[in-house]
């Protein structure tokens, strides 16, 4: 591994950790030598994951068990953990939640519930992360997003545009702090399986017409967002910032 994609000595918080894309990028992060932050709302989880890492050779510095659209649990649970471990160098916002319905039968508390935990928890816990990445003058924030920020599907409306509102974040918190050391960008998976969407991937009709769509010819594995998320949260980054890097198998390039 190139020197400038270590990450030796950083200390990264993966929000939604203890599953799906969030686990497949801890792991990343951890065998690119940081110290990450498990996190989740289930505590059996995490202790499992925890010792899967140990088991791989990696180690996690600890874990975090929070609801991430809590805003007092949120601050309290980052000032405990900068208390413990150090102020944090590296955050991925990937929690956030799904509701599948036409707009139509879409009530004001599904929609709430999604920009809740997949807009408003990105925005509180990156601010939170930078007051403590602005005295050393280094960080690096990380959002998932979708290419349901670039694009759209019916029968999501909170998700698409909590997931467009994420590009707007990175570029407002990118040029703010640019000259802090902090960079900002965020990542745009394809599909890929997760317990999230497991009803599509049961659906072979639907499973089929993705893998024909996307350019590549299949969904995506989760492992494959780990070279994307090392990069943005490493040294080799530093001159990259606001930017959305999409990792979806060419989808959002094909016509």
């Amino acid at each position: 591994m190139l020197p400038s994609l270590h990450l030796q000595g950083r200390l990264a918080l993966v929000t939604g950790s203890s599953r799906g894309l969030g686990w497949a990028m801890a792991q990343g992060l951890a065998e690119a030598g940081a110290r990450v932050l498990l996190h989740g709302r289930d505590r059996a989880a995490l202790t499992q994951r925890t010792g899967e890492l140990a088991a791989r050779g990696t180690a996690a510095a600890g874990m975090l068990c929070f609801d991430v659209t809590d805003g007092a649990a949120t601050v309290a649970a980052l000032q405990q953990s900068a208390a413990e471990h150090g102020p944090l160098g590296i955050l991925i916002n990937n929690a956030g939640v799904i509701v599948r319905r036409p707009v139509t039968e879409t009530t004001d508390e599904d929609w709430n519930r999604v920009i809740d935990a997949d807009l408003s928890a990105c925005f509180r816990l990156s601010r939170e992360a930078i007051r403590q990445m602005q005295p050393a003058g280094w960080g690096r924030i990380i959002m998932i997003s979708s290419i349901m920020g670039r694009v759209a599907r019916p029968t999501v409306p909170g998700y698409v545009t909590a997931k467009h509102a994420l590009v707007g974040l990175v570029r407002a918190l990118a040029v703010e702090f640019a000259t802090s050391g902090i960079t900002v960008n965020a990542i745009g998976p394809g599909y890929f399986p997760t317990e999230a969407n497991q009803s599509l991937q049961e659906d072979k009709s639907f499973h089929d017409w993705i893998a024909t769509r996307t350019p590549v010819g299949r969904w995506g594995r989760p492992e494959e967002l780990q070279g994307a998320a090392v990069f943005l949260a490493s040294e080799a980054a530093s001159y990259v910032t606001g930017q959305i890097l999409m990792v979806d198998g060419g989808l959002t390039a094909a016509l």
